[in-house]
């Protein structure tokens, strides 16, 4: 019995050590990671949009995040995960006259990508998603591309919103680096 005992605490120990650890990066990596993809990101921006342009943007939806900094840890960092993903999965789309040069965006990429799968060892195989989330990005998407095409300005908005995402999305993670 005692045995049994013995080992249920090691178990329990070794468990809580491996979760603590699989987050070092979170606490060491996460925002010097984050630095460089808004610095990346203020590279490829021309920071040229044309006021002649009458797009409707989509509302930025603070109040996801706002939900998102009540939720719980795990949660927290699979909301920042899928942000990074959606992130990503925008440049997707054709890119030709856009004014970065690709090897930019391919280290853009590689860093988002990167704190996601990092990120995403955080919370093992916790698989929450945000479908509000996931439809304000295809809103974004839809809209922007679908009434500019694909031109300079409509990445430019875009990128504007991605780096709003990246700032917020930073300062939730922050939240929870300070409190453990």
């Amino acid at each position: 019995m005692l045995s049994r005992v013995l080992f249920a605490c090691v178990c329990l120990g070794l468990y809580s050590a491996c979760s603590s650890l699989s987050c070092r990066w979170m606490d060491q990596k996460f925002s010097q990671f984050s630095g460089a993809s808004l610095d990346l990101l203020d590279m490829m921006a021309d920071h040229q949009i044309s006021e002649d342009e009458e797009v409707i943007i989509i509302p930025f939806p603070h109040y996801l995040y706002r939900q998102a900094s009540r939720a719980p840890m795990e949660d927290k960092v699979a909301f920042m995960v899928q942000i990074l993903k959606e992130v990503s999965s925008l440049f997707e789309e054709d890119h030709v006259s856009s004014s970065w040069e690709e090897v930019t965006e391919e280290n853009f990429l590689s860093v988002i990508n990167q704190q996601a799968d990092e990120l995403h060892s955080c919370v093992g195989g916790h698989r929450w998603t945000n479908t509000r989330l996931h439809m304000y990005f295809k809103r974004l998407s839809r809209t922007v591309f679908g009434q500019m095409g694909h031109s300079r300005e409509a990445w430019e908005l875009v990128l504007k919103e991605i780096k709003a995402h990246l700032i917020k999305a930073d300062h939730l993670v922050s939240s929870l680096v300070t409190r453990n």
